[in-house]
């Protein structure tokens, strides 16, 4: 006879989702990821903070460190360690002019996978991508 779950206890199918599964996982955060990589191309002042040719390593480490956030794969701290999101900004001078330009970017790539989102999960995105641009400005020089 097998034994019935507690009724506060969880089960492994009725395990929470988490905001990487509930918004659909990696094909979303690659859709995220490359539209607002596409706007930062077109964007000479904003690309002061890339100094790659190629955006594409970029692309790939934001999306990681996205993904991993938001819950999905911790393939970013395997590869690179603790995101340490502020100290791998210092050498880069990160203007307010530069934090809402990388917001406008971010927005308009939001913009492109609403489709997928709740309005909590819209809402948790924008807010999160907001106070992760304000806490990178590190200069007022423009």
């Amino acid at each position: 006879m097998s034994q019935q779950p507690l009724p506060d206890e969880t089960t492994p199918a009725e395990a929470p989702q988490t905001f990487y599964e509930r918004v659909g996982g990696h094909g979303t955060f690659v859709r995220l990821v490359h539209a607002f990589y596409v706007g930062v191309a077109d964007d000479a002042p904003l690309r002061d903070l890339y100094p790659e040719e190629d955006l594409g390593p970029a692309e790939e480490r934001l999306r990681g460190f996205l993904e991993q956030y938001f819950g999905g794969p911790t393939t970013y701290s395997q590869q690179r360690g603790h995101p340490r999101l502020r100290m791998r900004h210092v050498p880069y001078k990160v203007t307010p002019a530069q934090r809402d330009r990388w917001l406008q970017h971010m927005n308009a790539a939001i913009d492109t996978i609403t489709d997928r989102l709740s309005p909590m999960d819209e809402h948790q995105m924008r807010a999160y991508m907001a106070n992760a641009a304000h806490s990178m400005v590190n200069s007022l020089e423009d």
